[in-house]
Formats: structure tokens, sequence, C-alpha cells
């Protein structure tokens, strides 16, 4: 019996191993659609097992090979693929695995809607949180697990590609083009992406952070006027949070209007209508942005903590609204709590359960949660918290608990009450 390893996505992954790195080798035809790929995954087990199973959706495997040797002893069903190790191994013993496979990604259905790989008019967009990685390539799909990549995508050369890490090299060759990506920092596998179209790119330092922007080339004015105050905001972040966690920055802007926008690690995607020339979502850069420290760098190991993420992401929002002249914490802390008071009372911050994960609540009671906060310890006292709860869990882990650890430690305070009733009762409490 597989016993779930996290109650919110318990069709996904395994604790009995864990992946310490991807290479992901990747050919994609953008006129078909087809994907044709060869994934190498170095493998350490947990525990001592006779087999593994690895998330994979929607793409058929063709090979497996263990330590270079054929397995034949591998079984596939509409989410996992199942290979047999022959004799039971040892925990701590380590292999590489390489797995052929292709097919047409599509996205998956799932309970937050659809997720992973997706055509767009004319390209692609991995939207993987929680659940959409198996969508493109087999993997241990759980947050708790970060590993290191290297992705190697060929397409037509008429497009162009961002994806996860650094590029080291391109190539051409027959109509098709090379793109080799590499991320040495440890990045959970819903953070990985691919993002594909016929993008101009512009690269341009800015506040001490390499930014990579990518845009289609009609649409240059609109973006270059949206993201004018991307590098005030890195230059604020980096004073109030610390030092940008990542190499560099990518911003991505589809031609296609997207839902909302999405985070990656190291990267932002942004639909046409998010940054439009005309009625900018200032806000939305903020909050990507400030992803990168809260989620991206600072990672949950479970999806019950997604207030870390979220919340810490919107009060990043607030904090660059005031900085920027708008509404301040305070106004923005009022206005929010006014709105939430008048929804349903039945979110339970600390553990809102996977249909309401991604709830608007959860973002905006974060937010005030961290203003409350703020309020009882001081300005002084809050500002050097977020950096060392940034600096402590660098490319980590951080739980509930280990906030709230953080916190009581920095304060003579007892923060108990507070936070009881934002994190751990339903009803809002009062704004004081």
């Amino acid at each position: 019996m597989i016993v779930a390893v996290d109650s919110y996505t318990p069709d996904s992954g395994s604790a009995d191993f864990f992946i310490e790195h991807y290479a992901l080798n990747l050919h994609y035809r953008m006129s078909s659609g087809h994907l044709k790929a060869v994934a190498t995954l170095n493998v350490r087990l947990l525990r001592a097992v006779r087999q593994i199973s690895l998330d994979i959706s929607g793409l058929h495997v063709g090979k497996v090979s263990v330590e270079s040797k054929a397995n034949k002893n591998f079984k596939q069903s509409p989410t996992k693929l199942t290979v047999k190790l022959g004799e039971e191994l040892a925990a701590g013993s380590t292999f590489e695995l390489e797995i052929h496979y292709s097919g047409t990604p599509r996205p998956r259905s799932s309970r937050w809607g659809t997720v992973g790989w997706e055509e767009l008019n004319d390209g692609v967009v991995v939207a993987a949180q929680p659940t959409g990685a198996p969508t493109w390539f087999p993997c241990n799909d759980l947050p708790r697990y970060k590993s290191t990549f290297e992705i190697s995508l060929t397409t037509e050369r008429s497009y162009s590609v961002a994806a996860t890490g650094e590029l080291m090299s391109t190539s051409e060759k027959s109509g098709l083009a090379t793109w080799n990506f590499r991320q040495n920092i440890p990045t959970p596998t819903y953070l990985a992406s691919i993002q594909i179209g016929r993008y101009r790119q512009r690269e341009e330092e800015l506040s001490g952070v390499t930014v990579h922007t990518f845009f289609p080339p009609a649409n240059q004015s609109k973006i270059t006027s949206d993201l004018s105050k991307l590098e005030d905001m890195l230059s604020f972040f980096n004073e109030t949070f610390g030092e940008y966690p990542f190499q560099s920055y990518t911003v991505v802007v589809t031609a296609d209007e997207l839902e909302i926008p999405l985070e990656a690690q190291g990267m932002a995607i942004f639909g046409a209508n998010h940054l439009n020339g005309t009625n900018p979502e200032e806000r939305l850069v903020a909050h990507e942005l400030a992803h990168q420290w809260f989620g991206n760098s600072v990672g949950i190991a479970q999806w019950s903590d997604i207030w870390l993420n979220e919340g810490f992401a919107c009060y990043a929002e607030w904090l660059w609204s005031e900085k920027a002249g708008g509404i301040t914490t305070q106004g923005m802390a009022e206005s929010h709590h006014v709105l939430l008071r008048q929804l349903d009372q039945d979110l339970l911050l600390a553990d809102p359960g996977p249909d309401l994960m991604f709830d608007d609540r959860v973002y905006k009671r974060g937010a005030l949660t961290l203003h409350a906060l703020r309020r009882a310890v001081g300005d002084k006292t809050f500002f050097a918290i977020v950096k060392k709860w940034v600096a402590d869990h660098a490319h980590a882990l951080g739980t509930t608990e280990d906030f709230i650890e953080l916190c009581q430690k920095s304060t003579s305070e007892n923060l108990g009450p507070l936070f009881e009733r934002w994190l751990f009762q339903k009803a809002l409490p009062a704004l004081n």
C-alpha cells in the first residue's frame, strides 16, 4: 500500500527516494506538438526498497536503464512509472536511472484546474504548480525535494526558449536550435519550467541582477513601460529581504492572455493581459518577484504551509505600494480586512486543505498575519525576522513551526496568542 507523503496531493511523490539531479534532453517539434525525450536521474534511496515509482502523466515510456543496463522490469500506469530494481537495495544506495519517453504533452486535470505543459497559440507555457511537472518529465513530484537540473531543449530555430537555470550554450543545425540550461541551485519539480515562443530577448543589469526579458516583438514598448519599476523593486526587495537569491531573473511575457501570472525558479511568466501598456499590473510584478525569496529560495516542505509563500508575496505587494507612494501597508491591511470579514470564516490558514490552498483568503490573511506580527514586535524586529528567515532557509525549506520559533526567539513578547488567532483559528481576528 502506498502511503501519501503529502495529504494535499496524495497521488504524487514517494518517500522512498530522492532525485539529486535531473538531466532532461528534450526534442520538441512545435509544428506537431510531439516530444521525444531522455531523462537521466541520479537517484538516492531513502529506504530499503526493491522498486521505485515515479510520477509521469500523458507520456509513453519506451525504454528504461539502470546504471546503463537495460531494465525491462518496468510498468506504466496513467500517472506512475514503476521500475523494479531486482534485489532489495539499502537506504543510502545511489544509482543512475535513464528513461526514454515520448508523446504529445498536455496539461493534466486536477482539483485546481488544468496544470502542466500547455500549448499557446504559437508557443508553450508550463504552469506546474502543484502537480503539473509529470506532464513533461518523470519525477518525484513533491515540494520537499529540491534537485539540481540540466535541461536541453531542441526545437525549431524560429522560436526562443526560456528554462530553469542559466543558459550555458546554444547551437543550430538543420533548421533546429538547441538551448542548454543548468540550474545548480536546488529546485523543486513544480518550479522547473520551459517557456517557448517567438520572442525577442533583452538582457540588462538591474540593481546588480542580470534580468532576461522575453516578449513578443510587437509588444516591446508596452513591456518596457510596464516593467519600468522592476529595477526599483529589485533594489527595495534586496534591501528589505536580503540579496536576490539567484544568479539571474527571467521575465517572460506571452503573446496570449493568461488567467494568472506564473512563477518558476528564477522566473516569472505574465500574459499579454497583465502587461498591456495601458493598465499595468504593478502589484503582480512585485508579487512574482517576491516569490524568488519566498517560495523559491525559501521553500515549503508540505503544501499545507502555502501561506508562507503567498502571504509573504502578498505582503511584499503592500510594502512596495507604500514604497512607491501608493496606499500604505496599514491602508492595505485595513481595506483587505474589511473584505475578508465579509467572506466565509471557514479557512484555517496553517492548514487550509487542498481545495482552499490557492484561495485568495490564504494570500490576504497570510499578509494580514505578517502585518499583525509587525505591529506586535515593531518594524526593527519584524524586518530583522524577515531577513533572518530568508538567510537561515536560503535554498532550503521552512515550516510554519520554524517561522513561529524564529519569531518567538527574536522578541520578549509572547507571540503564542497572536499566532493562535491568525494561523490556528478560523475566525478572522480583529486588526489591532
